[in-house]
């Protein structure tokens, strides 16, 4: 066995090993949420496509992991598809074991999520391949469907265990990481758990001021309504607690994904192919202030004007930027169209919400 091959065996290990104990420390927290709030069968089926889909999605974005893949996909190129098939016959296995019905709802739009950016790549199989119009087309028509339209089947994890996860939502996740990090090579895409108490207390520092900014924009347009809590302090922070764990898994985790890793990822390459940041800012200001105006007057509220003034504030900075080297310029534009882009993809998922 040569040096090379026991190193990489050696990341393997520790990708895997590394991604078991995120899995393993959000399990506990899974349990902890659901017993007493669900029928122990119900837990008892969920636990293991817990595990094995969130081990999954701790996983699959490591370097090491995403070697392994591409290179067993080397071996046949029909492999490429045995991913997808795999987590669409476990979500079927579990609809069929809770009773579900497999034809309510929408599930060609999960079928679709989860095979069509794999066989686009699959087909243009040139990963070394700069990034081109065809990413950013792929990226939107896999982004668009899910942004309007509901998959409608229930897949919660438990089947009725209070909106914990949903396991399409996963799905959805791991169709993403895959078809882009795996088959389209694109690197720095995926989820790299990192257990440091500076990154936590950087995320929370953030998140409060975050939430703040929010509190005191709603409530100066009676968009946020303070009702009070009766409930004693033990239980208000079991359901903040509950509540930041929510957020991450149902909106941080795609957003993070589909926004920062996949989004934000092509558009910094493209710029940095590109000559000018210039054409990348008149294009996305064309496309979001139109998208924000729009959003904005679909929104219930006094909002209306909102959308479109945070999108002129975020294509202002780059365009009255004091510093006037094109790099830093090009950054703030990549900061802005990756940004701005949430405001009316995200919106029409959460009418009441914005942010």
């Amino acid at each position: 066995m040569t040096t090379k091959k026991l190193g990489f065996e050696n990341n393997l290990f520790n990708s895997l090993l590394k991604g078991g104990l995120a899995t393993i420390l959000l399990t506990l927290f899974f349990l902890f949420y659901t017993t007493g709030n669900c029928a122990t069968t119900d837990l008892l089926v969920a636990l293991p496509f817990f595990l094995l889909f969130y081990f999954a999605v701790f996983t699959i974005g490591k370097e090491a992991v995403i070697r392994a893949f591409q290179q067993w996909i080397g071996k046949n190129r029909w492999n490429v598809l045995v991913f997808p098939v795999g987590i669409f016959v476990l979500y079927i296995l579990y609809l069929v074991i809770n009773g579900q019905s497999l034809l309510e709802g929408n599930p060609w739009l999960l079928l679709y999520l989860c095979f069509f950016p794999v066989a686009v790549y699959a087909l243009r199989n040139q990963p070394e391949r700069k990034i081109g119009w065809l990413d950013f087309t792929v990226f939107l028509l896999v982004l668009l469907p899910g942004a309007f339209f509901s998959i409608k089947q229930n897949s919660e994890m438990p089947i009725h265990g209070h909106g914990f996860d949903s396991l399409s939502h996963v799905m959805i996740i791991l169709s993403g990481v895959y078809a882009f990090a795996v088959v389209r090579s694109m690197k720095e895409v995926g989820f790299v758990a990192e257990l440091r108490w500076k990154s936590l207390l950087t995320a929370l520092l953030v998140w409060m001021a975050f939430y703040l900014l929010v509190f005191v924009f709603g409530r100066s347009v009676n968009f946020v309504a303070i009702i009070g809590y009766n409930d004693p302090i033990g239980v208000l922070l079991k359901t903040i607690l509950f509540s930041l764990i929510g957020t991450f898994l149902h909106t941080a985790l795609f957003e993070e994904l589909f926004f920062r890793g996949i989004l934000q990822n092509m558009l910094a390459k493209r710029i940095g192919q590109g000559k000018s940041w210039l054409i990348f800012w008149v294009v996305g200001l064309i496309i979001l202030f139109p998208s924000a105006l729009l959003v904005g007057y679909t929104l219930e509220g006094q909002m209306k004007w909102f959308p479109a003034l945070v999108t002129l504030i975020l294509f202002g900075s780059p365009k009255l930027s004091f510093n006037k080297q094109g790099s830093t310029r090009g950054l703030l534009t990549l900061f802005v169209l990756s940004n701005g882009s949430q405001i009316w993809v995200r919106s029409p998922m959460h009418p009441r919400m914005m942010f």
